[in-house]
């Protein structure tokens, strides 16, 4: 039996529900700016061997959660994990980023291509069991993908990119093809995320950190569609009959808020760029928002870095009740945290997050 949660905050934004005090978490706040995760990762000899490793997974996805009081845990592991178990070949050189053995890009590559097997990705899911149970019910623990859009620009590239050229070469020349990739990506993703949640996630979270890259046509026709087909797929309820919010991310995506939150989303992850109280007049209450500081102001003074998160939610503003729910906000940063992030910056602002949401209610 797992143990109930203490603080429930996060999932009660997530829901519109009301709170005591804005919930915070940060996107890869289990990661290489604490020199607890580096001494880990060490150990592990690799980002691979730490991912792969339940005990690893475990402990670095904790340690956060030991140096701030943050409202939330997310599982350690990385958004490439599906496209790895379709048998592409996944891979971390030291001081680049992922790359692929192989690449999907003819007919005949897309033909070969299948929801994986979920047994290939049993590390994730004992992962997810271990973590919740290390967690004891302190904060609740959300599970992660990235979108069919996103994966298809690492499966088609090879790895990041700094153009797109060789994923929008195949969106334009054989829309067809990129077609059955997206699909394809969308139903391994539900399975993906639905085992989550079999393994004890409480929240899901859909990264679709490359759909700004898409002109407005584009991503109305090859992303929002399989973010759709994604979140209509998922389950929203675990074994126990608790409601799993799912939280849908699309970095640089703020001219399309309104499209974003018809899809079936309880939370929209928002960028720097996006005004907070702009968004909310936007998407009324379809949707709670998550978002959205800089993540570069955390090199700022403690003090300032406080004034903007203050900042922050002051532009959201107050939590009002509305038909249908409260207005939910979850603080966060607009996208990962950066390495080289100061500690003392984080905690000034987890700090300034609590202390002044309180004072807003």
């Amino acid at each position: 039996m797992l143990t109930p949660l203490i603080n429930d905050q996060f999932l009660r934004a997530c829901l519109r529900q009301p709170t005591t005090h804005t919930p915070v978490w940060l996107m890869r706040q289990a990661g290489r700016y604490l020199p607890e995760y580096r001494d880990t990762r060490s150990k592990a000899g690799s980002f691979m061997g730490l991912a792969t490793n339940v005990d690893y997974a475990t402990e670095v996805t904790l340690q956060p959660l030991e140096r701030f009081p943050l409202d939330a845990a997310i599982l350690f592991s990385d958004i490439l994990t599906v496209p790895d178990a379709m048998g592409l070949g996944l891979s971390f050189a030291v001081g680049e980023g992922p790359r692929f053995a192989r690449t999907v890009r003819t007919e005949s590559d897309v033909a070969a291509l299948a929801v994986p097997d979920m047994d290939k990705l049993r590390y994730v899911f004992d992962a997810v069991t271990s973590i919740r149970k290390a967690l004891n019910g302190r904060v609740p623990l959300i599970g992660f993908s990235g979108s069919p859009w996103t994966l298809a620009c690492y499966m088609v590239e090879g790895g990041g990119s700094d153009d797109y050229r060789a994923v929008k070469t195949l969106m334009l020349q054989r829309p067809d093809l990129m077609h059955r990739v997206l699909d394809t990506n969308a139903r391994a993703v539900t399975a993906y995320l639905n085992a989550q949640v079999d393994a004890g996630a409480q929240a899901l979270m859909v990264f679709d950190s490359w759909g700004g890259v898409l002109s407005h046509r584009a991503f109305h026709e090859f992303s929002l569609p399989y973010l759709r087909q994604v979140v209509q797929g998922l389950k929203r309820t675990d074994a126990q009959g608790q409601r799993i919010p799912v939280i849908v991310f699309t970095k640089g995506g703020g001219l399309w808020l309104e499209a974003l939150a018809d899809i079936g989303a309880d939370v929209l992850g928002v960028d720097w760029t996006v005004h907070l109280g702009q968004a909310r007049a936007r998407v009324g209450q379809q949707v709670a928002l998550q978002g959205n500081l800089d993540p570069m102001t955390l090199f700022a003074a403690p003090d300032t870095v406080a004034a903007h998160a203050r900042q922050a939610l002051d532009d959201f503003g107050r939590p009002q009740r509305a038909d249908g729910g409260w207005d939910g906000h979850i603080f966060n940063l607009g996208h990962g945290i950066n390495q080289h992030t100061p500690i003392e910056s984080v905690q000034a602002l987890v700090h300034a997050v609590h202390s002044h949401s309180r004072t807003l209610r």
